[in-house]
This record gives structure tokens, sequence and C-alpha cells, in this order.
């Protein structure tokens, strides 16, 4: 049985991107930039589609439940001339929960608890915020999102979720991957068991 071929896309910058603020499972909505990132994503991904002669109405669309996840997804979609609401939700692929750290910096958690943050920046695969999840968590859910992926599809995720992923079919390992940055406005192909980046 063919491989489904993933195209993925990390959600568009919001202002806590921006400030450098762990967003973890908060709802925080596209900026200005956010928004053109994710119309220069749909015009990447029509252009892929025309190389490989997919048939844009005959692929899955996907995305996280959370705000800039979805309005990525539909501006893509606008992108595509395709129904800007016509696509599904998995909460298997929300981003990494950041427990008390989110809203913080990464300076203001090491300044809050500087034990953990010690502890997590040698073992930041492993290790979680009080509350939150581990990238090993996350791995154990985007395997099982993986595993029930039948078609070609498109997903609209996050950074952590497309760490996690990379680890998960081998393409990178936990030391890799943990401060591996994933690009906004690009889409990451996965395809006949390789991995390149368009942006």
């Amino acid at each position: 049985m063919p491989v489904p071929t993933i195209y993925y896309i990390r959600h568009g910058e919001t202002s806590w991107n921006a400030e450098g603020r762990l967003q973890g499972v908060q709802d925080i909505v596209l900026n200005d930039r956010g928004r053109k990132q994710a119309a220069h994503a749909g015009r990447i991904l029509a252009d892929l589609f025309a190389r490989h002669g997919h048939d844009k109405a005959k692929l899955s669309f996907v995305a996280s439940p959370l705000i800039r996840a979805r309005a990525t997804m539909e501006l893509v979609r606008g992108e595509l001339n395709l129904p800007a609401g016509d696509y599904t939700l998995d909460p298997r692929l929300r981003e990494i929960a950041y427990g008390t750290w989110e809203s913080l910096t990464l300076a203001e958690a090491q300044v809050n608890d500087p034990a953990l943050y010690a502890k997590r920046q040698v073992e930041k695969w492993t290790v979680s915020p009080p509350g939150g999840e581990s990238y090993v968590d996350v791995q154990v859910r985007m395997t099982d999102w993986y595993g029930s992926v039948t078609s070609d599809t498109v997903v609209v995720a996050h950074g952590g979720t497309a760490r996690a992923l990379m680890v998960a079919l081998g393409f990178e390992t936990p030391q890799s991957a943990a401060d591996l940055t994933i690009e906004q406005g690009a889409v990451y192909l996965f395809r006949d068991g390789s991995l390149q980046k368009y942006s």
C-alpha cells in the first residue's frame, strides 16, 4: 500500500511568536505578517500540486483546532480557490502544551524556575514544564495521527508537532529536532520516504 504524501504547513506568525512567548495551547490569532505567510504557503502549495499532478479537490485537508492553525488553513484554501471552511480538525495536531510556562518567554521561564529550565535545556525531548507535555508525549499522538492518514493530505499545525512528526518518521533525532526551526510560510513535503522544504 502506497504511503500517503503529507504537505505540512506551520501556522503563520502571531504577536506571541513575534515576542518570543510560548503559546502552547493558548488561542492566539495571526498577525498581519502571519496572514501573509499563510497566503504565501498557499501559493507554494498550488505550485507543488501543479508539479505533482495532484487534483486539489481530491486531497484531504486537516488542521489543528487552535485558531492560528485554522486561520492559516482558511487562507491557504483561499489561495487554492477552495471553500475556506471545508476541512477537518484533529485534536492530535494541537501544539505541545507548555503548562505553567505558557505566555512566558524562555528568559522568563528561566527566571521563574532555573533548575527545571536547565534540566529541560539538556533533556528537551523528555522534560515537560509543570502541567505541560514533553515532546515524547507529542510524538506519541503524532505517530497515532500519522497512522490514521490514508490519503494524500494537507495539514496545518505547529512547530512542535512538526518536530515530533519528523522524529516519529525517522527524519530527525530527538537531539536534532529539539531546537530545529520550523519555518512559517513554508511547505514541508513528506513524500516517498523523503522530506523537503519549499519556501
